[in-house]
């Protein structure tokens, strides 16, 4: 994975120098009441990588992932999807896109509609795309359910039944039922206990490793960061203020503001 803001040193390109499934050139978005949320950010994602998006609240990471969804055009700057401009109009690509790039949101309560059944949700993007109907889209989606821990029954079931990590699960499964190859999320464990953190972002590293997907992530918790992404963008005021390897940037931050996020971190006594 590549990050090369021109504020902030490159990291080194992927090994194999694949080419990025996504990319952001110098990209800026302003908000209609004139605030800037995000000013010149450039970074790309590869096949089989991770990304985090770390900074405090109001530093622009869901505003960088809104367009990274395509879901809001940069005022200035560009996204790029497999070498091409992210044209929202050209039909053709955004079903691409679509089927390539799913997303996880952060609250697992409001991200499910509690009027439908677990199946039709998971199968949702299925049906969306053009991909699988019936009993295909069925047997996709008790597939999905089980790769990520739930029974087949749960596709009988509504949302209200489960435990908020099970929500998760279930919304994870439906980001994965159409097998992108990358998954965006959105602070995907912030909502969750302790305990059910841990096995969500378990859960992620495991998905990954199989199915070779790349994720990029925003998240306040810089142990799921450190656990799940090859790389780190800080981000302040919309800007790139430090990039590296994660490991590398948690153990030794250039940058004072990056020191004082590791800094707040909570620690055990020794």
């Amino acid at each position: 994975m590549t990050v090369s803001p021109d504020s902030v040193p490159a990291v080194a390109a992927h090994p194999n120098s694949v080419p990025p499934i996504l990319e952001l050139r110098g990209a800026g978005y302003r908000y209609r009441r004139g605030a800037l949320a995000v000013n010149d950010v450039s970074l790309a994602v590869h096949p089989g990588r991770s990304l985090g998006l770390v900074g405090e609240s109001g530093s622009g990471k869901t505003t960088l992932l809104t367009l990274m969804l395509g879901l809001a055009r940069p005022n200035a700057g560009e996204v790029r999807f497999d070498g091409e401009p992210l044209r929202t109009g050209d039909a053709a690509l955004m079903r691409r896109f679509r089927a390539s790039v799913q997303t996880v949101f952060q609250d697992p309560y409001s991200s499910l509609d509690p009027r439908q059944r677990v199946e039709r949700i998971v199968a949702e993007p299925l049906r969306s795309l053009g991909i699988a109907r019936g009993a295909d889209a069925r047997e996709r989606v008790i597939a999905s359910l089980e790769s990520v821990g739930l029974p087949a029954d749960a596709a009988g079931r509504y949302p209200h039944e489960f435990s908020g990590g099970q929500r998760q699960r279930i919304a994870i499964a439906r980001a994965t039922v159409c097998h992108p190859r990358l998954l965006l999320a959105d602070e995907p464990v912030s909502a969750l206990d302790v305990s059910t953190r841990i096995q969500v972002i378990d859960l992620l590293a495991r998905l990954r490793a199989e199915n070779g997907l790349a994720l990029v992530m925003v998240s306040h918790d810089l142990s799921a960061v450190a656990t799940l992404c090859d790389d780190t963008v800080v981000l302040r005021a919309g800007r790139v203020v430090e990039a590296s390897a994660t490991r590398a940037l948690l153990g030794a931050p250039r940058e004072g503001y990056t020191r004082r996020l590791v800094d707040a971190v909570p620690r055990l006594p020794a």
